[in-house]
């Protein structure tokens, strides 16, 4: 469906020496699931080059470009069919390359989990790729492959064993262990900055729906756990997940891109299990304490140069291949019917499952949806039952029904 002419690349890697372009560097350097063409980009050529030295890719070519230089990146995307990110925060160094690729017809994947910078990315370019036949899909990391997945194959479940989509499903994250990167922080404490500074953005971040199209019908009230629960359904106590934000708003415009396929009062929302009243708790008032002090300027500024991590900082390889993650999803109709969804990744969730989810998602789209027209899609809705399947072959992360 693009318009471009034949490319020399399947796809570039653009950010390769990030901490997660680095983790993925990797994980292609050594994948022979399949053949495909692909090259790596940056700011910085003696990193770029230092990177090929230490995978042994000196036969991978590199192209240097800064996030705002828009002639360079016209000429890297004019090179590929498709380009994969890992330049974050998006919403400070992202939007040049959206442009780029929506205008040019160029493929794109990233793994940003800022709703705000999506939702002015829609607003800007959405109309571009539509006319360039350029496939834009966001948050194909962590944030939000599990989640939409998750949610797209129980509903595939529940349509073909009753007929109809299930009204509500609700996602627990079970087990997770990993450890945040300093360019998940530096997102983090963006998105509050921008908000205390812009109070019309908290409509943005508190609207369910507002990564849907406008002509979308959901009206439903959704749930949003904001402090610790009991689950009476589950028998469990629950603790608000960090992700939820991100996406709860992706799951929704999935169902909207699907044409309603969950119905247009899909309930969905999203929460850890805790093992105890007391640490779901001491969990909630634990994050609305850094929320709220991250809220507040020299404190935010403190904590980023002093307590947390920074960027290019993150979990060590011994800390990502001793992560995992394992998240239910739980759906009951109304005559009492119960179908489960588990979805788990036997690595660190953020960086050594993201850096695999993400390499599938760009091999799918380059090469399994050829029928895809051009715009912004999620996951579920551009890649589904394929990326699934590619997951589980190549990305050690399983999308499977349960008892």
């Amino acid at each position: 469906m693009s318009t471009k002419e034949p490319s020399n690349f399947d796809f570039i890697l653009y950010g390769a020496s990030s901490f997660v372009g680095q983790i993925m560097a990797e994980y292609l350097a050594t994948y022979t699931g399949e053949s495909f063409s692909w090259a790596i980009a940056g700011r910085s050529e003696a990193k770029l080059i230092d990177l090929k030295k230490r995978l042994n890719l000196e036969n991978v070519q590199h192209f240097v470009a800064d996030a705002d230089d828009e002639s360079a990146l016209k000429d890297m995307c004019h090179r590929t069919n498709a380009v994969v990110s890992t330049v974050g925060p998006y919403a400070l160094y992202g939007e040049t390359l959206v442009s780029v690729c929506a205008k040019s017809g160029t493929d794109y994947c990233d793994l940003t989990g800022e709703p705000q910078w999506i939702k002015a990315m829609l607003d800007k370019y959405e109309s571009d790729a539509k006319s360039s036949g350029a496939r834009i899909v966001h948050c194909t990391g962590f944030d939000s492959i599990p989640s939409d997945l998750g949610v797209f194959k129980l509903q595939q479940t529940m349509i073909a064993a009753t007929g109809a989509p299930a009204q509500q499903i609700k996602m627990r994250v079970r087990r997770i262990k990993g450890a945040a990167s300093g360019g998940t922080i530096a997102s983090m404490l963006n998105v509050i900055k921008e908000a205390k500074e812009d109070p019309s953005l908290r409509k943005i971040l508190v609207n369910p729906y507002v990564l849907c199209p406008s002509s979308h019908d959901f009206k439903q009230r959704q749930k949003n756990h904001k402090k610790a629960e009991y689950d009476a359904d589950l028998k469990v106590w629950t603790m608000p997940f960090v992700m939820a934000s991100i996406n709860e708003r992706i799951v929704h415009r999935s169902n909207a891109l699907l044409g309603n396929q969950y119905g247009e009062s899909f309930l969905y929302d999203e929460a850890m299990t805790a093992k105890s009243g007391f640490q779901a708790w001491t969990f909630t008032l634990g994050l609305g304490a850094f929320m709220l002090g991250a809220s507040i300027s020299p404190i935010r500024n403190l904590l980023a140069n002093k307590f947390l991590p920074k960027p290019g900082e993150g979990p060590s390889p011994e800390e990502q291949l001793n992560g995992m993650f394992d998240m239910r999803f739980y759906a009951k109709t109304s005559e009492g019917e119960k179908r489960c969804v588990k979805v788990y990744g036997d690595r660190d969730p953020g960086y050594g499952s993201t850096a695999k989810m993400l390499a599938q998602s760009v091999l799918c789209l380059s090469k399994d949806v050829p029928e895809l027209k051009g715009g912004f899609w999620t996951p579920a809705s551009a890649l589904g039952d394929k990326l699934i399947d590619r997951l589980a072959e190549h990305a050690g992360v399983s999308v499977e029904l349960i008892d």
